[in-house]
């Protein structure tokens, strides 16, 4: 039981690592259970004009050494500082994560997760469409405390590249907030999509994170995405609702999932 329980816990920790390091200064912890990639604050500024678009997105974290290396493909749709983040725990690849995380995962119906910020409404939502339920947690201040007008950007223009496909200008961008703190990325702005960011790199203590964008569009998405799904049942946090779905297998007579052998 403890085993089983703390593998589902390190593949938790491995979602939480590439959120905190895709966010520029971002902080985070397992109170609140993991989140997708936070656009709010210092990382909106790197977004220009647009203030709403969907897209593929593919977060990449890569240490100081070749085998510290993480990626997470997975769908986003972001509107006026909401944010919505869908992802499979088994397309993770890297030596952080840990396949036998991910199969039991699986197994208990807990691979598939939508991560949902709302700053306006100040929570976040967890959901398990497999489980059919959701955990709502407040977002840290940190989170929902500034405002757009906060922040100023500086860039500096490196060169001009192509990124999947779409011309880019390479810039160095700085954000300052009103207290003067500074975020440094490095950001490509795509020419043909009204200079939307399509990459964003962020080196910090050695460890290099990239937010890569695909098959952008600039459309409002449906109000309805930012919100879970009627009908689910709600949980205080991440873990309460882990221990509830383990003690209802229990209860069930399922018992624990299987281990999964490692693949060859």
């Amino acid at each position: 039981m403890k085993t089983s329980i703390g593998i589902l816990l390190a593949g938790l920790l491995c979602v939480q690592t590439v959120r905190i390091q895709a966010q520029p200064g971002g902080r985070g912890g397992m109170a609140a259970g993991p989140r997708g990639p936070q656009l709010s604050g210092s990382t909106a500024k790197l977004f220009g004009e647009n203030a709403a678009f969907s897209a593929n997105l593919e977060m990449q974290s890569k240490g100081a050494s070749a085998d510290e290396t993480m990626t997470m493909p997975g769908k986003i749709a972001f509107a006026e500082g909401k944010s919505r983040f869908e992802m499979d725990m088994t397309q993770m690849k890297g030596s952080q994560g840990r396949p036998e995380a991910a199969a039991q995962m699986r197994t208990m119906g807990m691979d598939k997760m939508i991560m949902i910020s709302r700053p306006d409404k100040k929570v976040s939502y967890m959901v398990y469409p497999g489980l059919q339920a959701y955990a709502e947690t407040p977002l840290p201040e940190s989170e929902t405390g500034k405002p757009a007008s906060d922040f100023k950007v500086e860039t500096t223009e490196l060169g001009r590249e192509t990124v999947d496909g779409h011309p880019c200008v390479k810039n160095k961008a700085v954000v300052i907030d009103s207290e003067g703190n500074r975020h440094e990325s490095t950001v490509w702005n795509a020419t043909d999509l009204n200079k939307f960011p399509v990459k964003i790199e962020h080196n910090e203590q050695g460890a290099l994170s990239t937010m890569l964008f695909k098959d952008v569009k600039l459309s409002k998405p449906e109000a309805s995405l930012f919100d879970p799904p009627a009908g689910l049942t709600r949980y205080d946090n991440v873990q309460t609702l882990m221990q509830q779905q383990m003690m209802k297998r229990f209860r069930d007579g399922q018992g624990l999932p299987p281990r999964e052998p490692p693949s060859n």
